[in-house]
C-alpha cells in the first residue's frame, strides 16, 4: 500500500523534516492523480532511501525526473494539487473531534482519522482545502456529498455523519473503515479470485441498489472508492460526484461536460449526457470487477481523453479471454454490465443482484445468459443469415425438401431378388 512503503522515508536522513513531509505529499498526489504507477513510485522511493543513507542530497523529483517516470510540469501540477495548507491545523480547530493522524490527501480533500469526543469513537474527517473553500461549484459539490450520504443508511454505504464549517473551512465527517481499499488489493495481489470478486460486487451492488432505491446515482464507482474492512465488509465510498436522478437543475448545468473516473466512466457520462441513470453505475462497477479479474483496466492508452474514445469506440476484450480461469457465467455478467449501449446492460440492480447470486451459487446467470442469447440471436439476423420461425402446417408444397427415393428403390430390389430366389429353389425341389 502507498502509504506502508512511504512510511519508509521517515527513517530515511533528509536535510530537514519539512523535506521528507514534501516528498511524501508529492508521491501521494502523483499516484493519485495516475501520473505515476504505483510499482514506479515504490522503486523511487527505495532508490531515494538508499541514496540517502550513501550521504547523497537528493529529493524525490530529481528521482523521478533522472527516471523518467515524470516530467518537470507534471511534478509542478501534482505540486499545486497537494497544496501544503498545513492541513493539520484547521482540521484541530473542528470542534467535538481529536484529531488523531493523517489518512490520505488527493487534490480534492484531506482526510483525517479522529476521535469524536462526545461518543468516544473513531471517525474520519474529510477537509476541503483553503484553496478550493473560496470556489462556489467544489463548495456546493462537498455539501451535495453529505447530504446524499446522509439520505442514505445501509451497511454497504459508508455513514455519514456530520457536515460544516469551521475557521474558514469546510469539513464532513463520516464513518470510520478500518481496512483497506480494493485499489490497495489490487496493487498488492494484481488481481483478485473469481469468488472473491463476485462477492465484493454482490456487496457494492447491493449498496447501489439502496442508492437507487432512493433516486441517487454514484457517478464514480471505482477500486479507490470500495472500501473493505478487517471483518471483510465492503463500503462503497465517496458520493462526491453523487446526484439525484429528478435533479434537473445539476443535470442541465453539468449537460456536456464528463464527470467521473477516466477507466471506469461510462460511454454516457463521457458524452455528458443530460439523462444520466442507475445503468451508468453499473457500467462503472462492470469496469471495476474487470480490473478486479484480469489486473487491468477495460480500456487504457497513454492519456485520459483516448481512454474515454476507447469506452465509445473500441470493442471490449471479454474477461474471460484475458483470465482464461474465469467462468462463463462471470465473464457473462461482466460483458452484460459493460454493454456500450446502456438499452443492452442490465435492467436493474437487482437483476444484477441475482445474477450474481446465481453464479456464486454455481448456477449460471439467468439474466445475462438470456441477454447473451439474443445478443447472438440479432448478429445472426444482422449477417443476413435467415433463421426459419414457420410452422410445419405453414410451410407450402413446394418449399418442401425432395424426398430421396434412392434407398428405397435398393430395397425394394433386394426384396423382389430374394422372392424370386426362393420361388426358383421352391420348384426346383419340385421337380427333384
Amino acid at each position: 500500500m502507498l502509504g506502508e512503503y512511504l512510511a519508509a522515508t521517515s527513517g530515511v536522513n533528509l536535510s530537514e523534516e519539512a523535506n521528507n513531509r514534501d516528498d511524501t505529499r508529492l508521491a501521494r498526489a502523483l499516484v493519485d492523480q495516475g501520473l505515476v504507477g504505483s510499482e514506479e513510485m515504490e522503486q523511487c522511493v527505495e532508490r531515494l532511501k538508499e541514496l540517502h543513507e550513501e550521504g547523497a542530497e537528493k529529493t524525490l523529483a530529481d528521482i523521478l525526473l533522472e527516471a523518467e517516470y515524470a516530467t518537470a510540469s507534471q511534478i509542478e501540477r501534482a505540486r499545486k494539487a497537494s497544496g501544503d495548507d498545513s492541513m493539520y491545523q484547521p482540521a484541530q480547530q473542528i470542534p467535538g473531534f481529536q484529531i488523531m493522524s493523517k489518512l490520505g490527501q488527493g487534490a480534492m480533500a484531506t482526510v483525517f482519522e479522529a476521535k469524536q469526543l462526545s461518543l468516544d469513537r473513531l471517525v474520519a474527517i474529510k477537509v476541503l482545502p483553503k484553496r478550493l473553500s473560496e470556489n462556489h461549484e467544489f463548495v456546493d459539490r462537498f455539501y451535495r456529498e453529505g447530504r446524499a450520504a446522509a439520505r442514505l443508511n445501509h451497511p454497504n454505504i459508508v455513514q455519514a455523519i456530520d457536515v460544516g464549517e469551521a475557521g474558514g473551512y469546510h469539513y464532513f465527517v463520516m464513518e470510520y473503515v478500518d481496512g483497506k481499499t480494493v485499489y490497495d488489493e489490487l496493487v498488492e495481489h494484481r488481481f483478485y479470485q473469481e469468488t472473491n470478486a463476485l462477492e465484493i460486487l454482490l456487496q457494492v451492488a447491493r449498496a447501489l441498489e439502496h442508492a437507487h432505491a432512493r433516486g441517487f446515482i454514484h457517478r464514480d464507482v471505482k477500486p479507490k472508492n470500495i472500501m473493505i474492512s478487517k471483518e471483510a465488509i465492503v463500503k462503497l465510498a465517496d458520493m462526491g460526484l453523487a446526484r439525484e436522478v429528478s435533479d434537473y437543475e445539476t443535470a442541465e448545468a453539468e449537460a456536456g461536460r464528463a464527470y467521473g473516473t477516466p477507466y471506469y466512466i461510462s460511454p454516457e457520462q463521457i458524452r455528458g449526457e443530460i439523462n444520466i441513470d442507475f445503468r451508468a453505475d453499473i457500467y462503472s462497477l462492470g469496469a471495476t470487477m474487470y480490473h478486479m479479474v484480469t489486473g487491468r483496466v477495460p480500456f487504457d492508452a497513454s492519456t485520459p481523453s483516448a481512454v474515454m474514445h476507447k469506452h465509445l469506440k473500441e470493442p471490449l476484450i471479454p474477461a474471460d479471454h484475458v483470465n482464461t480461469n474465469l467462468s462463463a457465467g462471470g465473464g457473462e455478467i461482466i460483458e452484460l454490465m459493460l454493454a456500450k449501449r446502456r438499452d443492452e446492460r442490465y435492467s436493474s440492480t437487482t437483476d444484477l443482484i441475482a445474477d450474481v447470486e446465481s453464479v456464486l451459487r454455481g448456477d449460471p446467470p439467468f439474466q445475462a445468459r438470456k441477454r447473451y442469447d439474443q445478443h447472438v440471436l440479432r448478429n445472426i439476423a444482422d449477417s443476413g443469415v435467415t433463421v426459419s420461425t414457420a410452422t410445419a402446417e405453414e410451410i407450402a408444397p413446394s418449399d418442401k425438401p425432395e424426398q430421396n427415393w434412392t434407398p428405397i428403390l435398393v430395397l425394394g430390389f433386394f426384396l423382389a431378388f430374394s422372392v424370386l430366389m426362393n420361388l426358383w429353389l421352391g420348384l426346383k425341389v419340385l421337380a427333384d
